[in-house]
């Protein structure tokens, strides 16, 4: 599957964080981008730019808001051609606290919305490459998106600054035809306007890596991954398969083994995410994943019977 356009993003700090309130050690940051610099990986995602106003210092680790100031202390030293990447959400980021690219050390900014919100979406990626960003448009909970208003969106977003739109399966409810097909509809609008198309898995039925496989194979080129599938509840598409899979030859996967030893096994006795039952039941149901998260942290967390019951009967 060796295609030179193909763009890898590590999103392991940022999806990572929505398991620990964003509460990552500086040390293990450095390690990740570190990690995903010697593996030639394309760009590596920090956090979020969150506005204190609605999110609050106290609750949220940094690379909730990622500062310019933490971003440059987490990777000071570091020469690498790997870029930086933050995700912005409608309405929680000041965007005008957001400074130009020239005088910052972040070369992408993501805008994350659903279908609904497009329209913001647009003003938002516009706006952020006027600034002299890199942006992309990631359209959430695709598995719930009706197709006139999906493509109606399409249509719009191939007029704007983004260079790629994102398929996110944040439920992890899609199978390989209907990622087949979103990676064909999404061509039908984009690619005349010179635009690409990303996909976003995550791992709620074992499908996060087989998935973005068939994203591939229908033409995305822009990939997400987090290293030893980090993410949400059920995780991501792991980094570490799909650079094996790619055949590319600037991709070097012995750093992401050498950080998964050392910083990912640690952290995985301490924070769960994966296949786990009750993700996999959201995943089925094609439901948020709260409802699982909420079962894990509590008393009746392997009661996953009662779970099934109760989501699918309502009691």
């Amino acid at each position: 599957m060796f295609r030179p356009e193909i763009k890898v993003l590590d999103c392991s700090i940022r999806d990572g964080g929505l398991i620990n309130d964003h509460c990552f050690e500086d040390s293990f940051v450095r390690a990740v981008y570190q990690a995903c610099s010697l593996a030639g990986v394309d760009y590596c995602e920090l956090g979020y730019q969150a506005s204190k106003k609605f999110f609050s210092p106290d609750k949220f680790g940094k690379w909730k808001f990622c500062d310019e100031d933490h971003i440059k202390k987490a990777i000071e030293g570091i020469k690498s051609k790997t870029k930086l990447s933050t995700m912005v959400d409608i309405g929680r980021v000041e965007m005008d606290k957001v400074a130009p690219k020239k005088k910052s050390v972040v070369d992408m900014i993501r805008v994350a919305c659903y279908v609904k919100d497009i329209d913001k979406a647009i003003d938002m990626v516009n706006h952020f490459s006027e600034k002299g960003y890199e942006t992309t448009v990631n359209i959430m909970a695709i598995s719930t998106a009706l197709q006139p208003a999906l493509e109606e969106g399409l249509a719009d977003l191939a007029e704007s600054a983004a260079q790629a739109v994102y398929i996110v399966d944040s439920f992890g409810a899609l199978f390989s035809e209907q990622v087949h097909f979103l990676v064909e509809l999404y061509k039908k609008y984009l690619k005349p306007k010179g635009k690409e198309v990303g996909f976003h898995g995550h791992n709620n039925q074992q499908l996060g890596f087989a998935n973005t496989i068939e994203a591939i194979r229908k033409g995305a080129n822009y990939l997400d991954g987090t290293i030893y599938g980090i993410g949400r509840a059920a995780g991501n598409c792991p980094l570490e398969l799909l650079l094996a899979f790619l055949q590319n030859p600037k991709f070097n996967l012995e750093p992401i083994l050498e950080v998964i030893e050392k910083e990912f096994l640690p952290l995985r006795e301490q924070i769960e995410w994966g296949y786990i039952i009750p993700y996999m039941v959201t995943g089925v149901l094609n439901q948020h994943p709260r409802a699982a998260m909420v079962l894990r942290a509590s008393e009746n967390k392997n009661k996953f019977a009662q779970f099934y019951h109760g989501l699918v009967h309502g009691d």
